[in-house]
């Protein structure tokens, strides 16, 4: 019989609550420290995301360990959802890369780059006008278009609740500073908390208050902005980006005719409001390749800020009693799963 153990972790974004689900799940006796309110508090970057599972489309910044726990994670949500309360949304139907003619000299390099860099099965399919009319009657404008034929899209608003909601018997303490994590424990608005393993998954949260050795000096945070649409003469069956020299423009259907539009990174720790020029050109290339749009209604916008490290890759540091995972950049709810399990398992702990 497998040894239960006393776990704790700092942060409840989307890494602290998939391990506290996987942890929970095996018996081991899981407490999460966050500085949010409470479960539906929104200051966790995975609250700020459209939830793109692409893992193909990410290699023009990533590397294959990136696309492969990519590629696993899509498998991973289509369980992990059953096990979860509420049904949150999941699809795998594909996406698409659109450009217009005038960007078709970026729109090849990018392609050719996936191309190259992907395994097969996984590189961009072309698709005639009347291929791309038959999948989305809707989509107007864009004369270039290719299928990922393997990637989809989760809503991360439902899994972040579903997720808590799941993990059942995990003690939530919200409302808590983490001040430090180390080995075996961690202090939290000033009390010490004993465990027999800690996972620091706080994202810039690890910048170090206390000086060098005590965080991860070099995390950065990275602006993210998106926009949620509702226009409800507009179909939309798989997530879209919209290929552009300055932006890669991401248009992923939701429930009742809602759509997220969103950039996929600005350099800037910035979490205020969006603003009019990011506010024009997002929404101005999205209708350019949905007219429909044109009617959308305004419902919500939000800027949020996604740990990255120098690299822009995702990172797990393992030490007896103590496992950090920060990095996951833009890839964060891509990649999350299969994080969390290579990190449980790095650890030793059984699940």
């Amino acid at each position: 019989m497998s040894k239960i153990l006393r776990i704790g972790i700092a942060g409840a974004g989307v890494l602290g609550r998939l391990l506290a689900w996987r942890l929970s799940r095996a018996g081991h006796q899981v407490t999460v420290f966050d500085l949010a309110s409470g479960p539906l508090g929104r200051g966790a970057a995975g609250w700020t995301a459209a939830g793109m599972l692409s893992p193909s489309a990410e290699l023009e910044c990533a590397d294959l360990q990136v696309f492969r726990d990519g590629v696993d994670s899509i498998q991973m949500w289509e369980g992990i959802i059953h096990e979860l309360p509420g049904a949150p949304d999941f699809d795998n139907h594909g996406s698409l890369l659109l450009a217009h003619r005038d960007d078709a000299g970026a729109a090849h390099r990018l392609v050719d780059l996936i191309a190259r860099k992907a395994p097969d099965g996984y590189r961009p399919q072309a698709l005639t006008p009347s291929a791309l009319a038959e999948l989305e009657p809707d989509i107007h404008g864009p004369s270039l278009a290719w299928l990922l034929p393997c990637e989809g899209a989760i809503n991360p608003v439902q899994l972040m609740q579903a997720l808590q909601e799941g993990a059942r018997g995990v003690s939530w303490m919200w409302g808590q500073n983490v001040d430090e994590v180390q080995a075996g424990y961690l202090k939290s608005s000033g009390n010490r908390h004993d465990f027999d393993h800690v996972f620091d998954a706080r994202g810039l949260g690890q910048r170090p208050a206390n000086g060098p050795g005590s965080g991860c000096t070099e995390v950065r945070g990275v602006r993210g902005e998106i926009f949620l649409l509702q226009a409800s003469d507009v179909n939309l069956a798989r997530p879209i980006r919209v290929l552009h020299p300055r932006h890669r423009v991401y248009v992923v259907p939701r429930r009742d005719h809602h759509f997220i539009v969103g950039a996929s990174e600005i350099e800037s720790e910035d979490r205020s409001p969006v603003s009019l020029r990011t506010t024009v050109e997002l929404l101005a290339t999205a209708h350019s390749a949905l007219p429909g749009l044109a009617e959308a209604r305004l419902v919500h916008t939000e800027t949020n800020l996604r740990p990255a490290l120098r690299d822009n890759l995702p990172r797990i540091e393992q030490t007896p009693g103590l496992t950090r995972i920060n990095g996951l950049f833009r890839h964060g709810w891509m990649i999350a799963p299969a994080m969390t399990v290579r990190a449980i398992q790095g650890a030793g702990i059984s699940v």
